[in-house]
């Protein structure tokens, strides 16, 4: 894995200025730098805009007490393609793009989701000073009266 995230890193400002010389022949210097410009300001104004809103809906999520799984994934997406579309670049513009997408973000988190598992846990009030715990051979814990406390 480390060696295509190399290989990707080595490969993408290779990439990026092909793309530059290849737009530049066809439509000249200054109309491929105002694309350039224009993908930052588009992107800007994604990671202001809906990325804002994406955290609204995360935090209604989580108050509902939901797993907010779709909705941290989409947050990251869009913010992944807010940061794209800011780098100079035509091959970063379009992956920004594509993750704007609403069906391709759902396609990728379809691909995470099948390949990542997700363990929630639980955790309740914070022992207090001076806790012990005492493991028993099947698993339980083992607490002194004055070691826990009901919820």
């Amino acid at each position: 894995m480390g060696r295509l995230l190399f290989l990707f890193f080595l490969l993408l400002p290779l990439i990026e200025i092909a793309c530059f010389v290849v737009i530049g022949n066809a439509i000249g210097l200054w109309p491929t730098l105002a694309g350039v410009v224009l993908s930052a300001l588009l992107g800007a104004m994604v990671i202001r805009t809906r990325g804002l809103s994406l955290l609204n809906e995360l935090r209604s999520t989580v108050g509902s007490g939901e797993l907010p799984a779709r909705s941290i994934a989409d947050a990251m997406m869009v913010g992944l393609a807010g940061l794209l579309l800011l780098l100079p670049g035509y091959f970063s513009d379009l992956i920004g793009i594509l993750l704007l997408i609403p069906p391709v973000r759902s396609a990728l988190y379809a691909f995470l989701r099948s390949r990542v598992t997700v363990v929630t846990t639980s955790s309740g009030p914070a022992p207090g000073p001076g806790f012990t715990q005492r493991r028993v051979d099947d698993g339980t814990i083992d607490l002194d009266s004055d070691e826990w406390r009901p919820r």
